[in-house]
This record gives C-alpha cells, structure tokens and sequence, in this order.
C-alpha cells in the first residue's frame, strides 16, 4: 500500500454541530485526538428529522456517502436486508462511498475479504477502519524514528496495519492464553523499550495483557496509550450486542489513571485523510451510522451531514429521547430508505 501524507488539521466544531466537544493535541502532530464530549442542553430534540424525502433533502446535495459497517451494512456475519441493491443505485447515481468501521480486528485487507465473502463489490481503497488509523497516526508521528516498539491489545488486523508501514510490534494474538504468575514473587516481565500501547477490540483479552499494558505505560517514560475506539458495545453475531473495545480501553485506563489518545471515530483523523486523498468538499459528505456518540459526532465535529439508521444498536426510542444530547440532520430504518418513496418511509 503506497501511503500519501496525511493532512491531519483539527477543524472546529462545524456551526450547525449541536455538541461541543473537546481534543487534546498530540504534540508530535497538527491533529486534534478526541478526548470526551459534552453538550448543555438535555431537553427533548424536537428537530430530529425522519427522512421522508430523501431524494430532495438529501440525494441532491451529497456527493460522497460515508457508512459505518456493523449495524449499516452488516449484523455479525450477516448482511442487512436491501443492502446490496442500495449501494449499486448509489453507485449507479454517481455517488462516491467509503466505509469507515471503528472494529479493528481487521485490516483494510481484512475488511476487503469480508466485503467480498458478502457479495459486495467494494474496493480496498474505499475501507477505513480504526487498525488503519492506529498505522496512520504512527506514520504521522513518525513513530518508527523513535527505535521504539508498540505492544498490542488486539487482534490481527493492527498487526497487519503496523506490518504495512514497518512499525515494529509485540503482543496482539501472540500474547492470548498468557497467565500471569501470581504465586509468591511472581511478576510480568515487561519489555523496556515499548514506546507505545494501542487497545483495540481483542476477543481474548486477559489478566497479564492488562498487566504488560499498565507496566508499559507506567513505567516506560513517555509511553504513549493509544485506543482504537471507545465503542460500549459491538456485533459479533446478529442474536445479541456483546461488550465493545471500551471495555478494554476501561481496564487499562483503571489501572493507569490514563486518558488513551483515541484515533477512530468521533476523532478527525480518518475523515481528514479522506478529504486530503480525494479533495472532497465536507458539505457535499453525509456520515451514516447506527450509534449516536461515535457515528453521528463523527459527522457533526468534523463538519459533515449525518443520518442515523436504526438498523444496529441505537433504537428511534433513545433517539428521541430527553436525555439524548446528540442529534443527527435525519434518521431513517436503514439506508434502503434512501430510496424509498416519501409516503412509504414517512
């Protein structure tokens, strides 16, 4: 894969963004991490639009559609019905699409192989996913110059990201089934030359991977911690929502007392590349996605138009509801509706 330079500048919150949010500055680089969000008003979202003329509202001012995987295109192993029909129209009307997943199991490759095993004629260039911008922010860094390593909590797909660009690594898949000594002047061994931690999604998270992980960044001076996402929840099969990766971005910053630089969604970095490669205007870009704290701020921040779909994780009930500080321009079932008559989806 031949990497371009990243144009990675922080925008401010676009002004019709109706939350506010927070990034803290790696010093290393010009891009803004997002840290946390917060909003003031907590009142019911009366201007929260079902999209019901999609053809006006929103077909004719998009330009690039940006969707989400798990809970849009796919549950699990399973595809959303519609799905494939829905993405040959909007190819078929010009329009141009990226697929940006905070799951970092995978890499582009990875993702490419999935994509294909579902029928779907996407090309490698247009998957994103947060392994991929974990690479990306140590490219932009310029990590590899440090003669450091980067210890993994994760699965193959950051190791294949990392592999890509010549980050040297240890830990991920290699370190599942480890058990840590605990027996009388038992201890984990931590290597002193990592420079940085990076938590992604790891079905096999263990005690002594949070260990390694806590002595690494307390103890090795300016070590990095670094989440691929903060996602509550994910879809490993279509029956149920399983725990997501913040629960193991939340053990490790337990024991460390660390906020992680979080480089997937809601952050602009993954955005910032894409309108950087392909020069594309921002107002012209809609974000879908089925959760409102990373999908939906993920448009909003970074200056682009967002529809909510109920298909995954976050329910027309919640949505709608007093406590719900995040709003999308429209929300719809899912993005069949983009070609469903007003008088159908209303």
């Amino acid at each position: 894969m031949k990497w371009t330079t990243l144009a990675l500048t922080t925008l401010a919150a676009a002004s019709r963004s109706r939350t506010a949010q927070a990034f803290v500055t790696h010093p290393k680089t010009s891009f803004g991490v997002r840290m946390m969000t917060s909003s003031s008003s907590s009142s019911l979202r009366a201007n929260v639009n079902r999209l019901t003329e999609p053809s006006k509202v929103l077909m004719d001012t998009t330009d690039v559609f940006i969707f989400d995987c798990d809970g849009v295109i796919w549950r699990g192993d399973s595809l959303i019905e519609g799905i494939p029909e829905t993405l040959e129209k909007l190819r078929d009307a010009g329009k141009k699409i990226f697929f940006v997943t905070n799951n970092s199991t995978k890499s582009r490759a990875g993702y490419k192989k999935k994509f294909d095993g579902l029928g779907l004629d996407v090309k490698a260039e247009e998957i994103f996913s947060s392994s991929f911008a974990a690479a990306a922010y140590f490219e932009q860094t310029k990590f590899k110059d440090s003669g450091k390593k980067v210890y993994i909590i994760g699965e193959i797909g950051i190791c294949e990201e990392l592999d890509m660009i010549g980050v040297p690594y240890i830990g991920g898949p290699d370190d599942n089934g480890k058990v840590a000594d605990m027996g009388p002047g038992g201890k984990v061994v931590h290597d002193h030359d990592v420079g940085a931690v990076v938590v992604g999604f790891d079905r096999n998270m263990n005690y002594w991977k949070i260990q390694n992980a806590q002595l690494c960044i307390n103890e090795n001076p300016g070590c990095e911690f670094i989440a691929t996402n903060l996602d509550a929840v994910t879809h490993l099969t279509d029956a149920q929502e399983w725990a997501g990766n913040g629960s193991m971005v939340g053990a490790i910053k337990g024991c460390t007392g660390q906020d992680p630089i979080v480089v997937g969604k809601p952050g602009p970095l993954m955005i910032d590349y894409i309108v950087d490669k392909y020069s594309i205007e921002r107002a012209r870009i809609c974000m879908v996605g089925d959760r409102l704290d990373t999908d939906v701020l993920f448009g909003q921040n970074n200056g682009l138009r967002s529809v909510l779909v109920l298909s995954g994780v976050t329910s027309e009930e919640k949505l709608l509801s007093k406590d719900n500080e995040i709003t999308p321009d429209y929300y719809c079932d899912s993005i069949v509706d983009f070609f469903v008559p007003a008088s159908v989806s209303a």
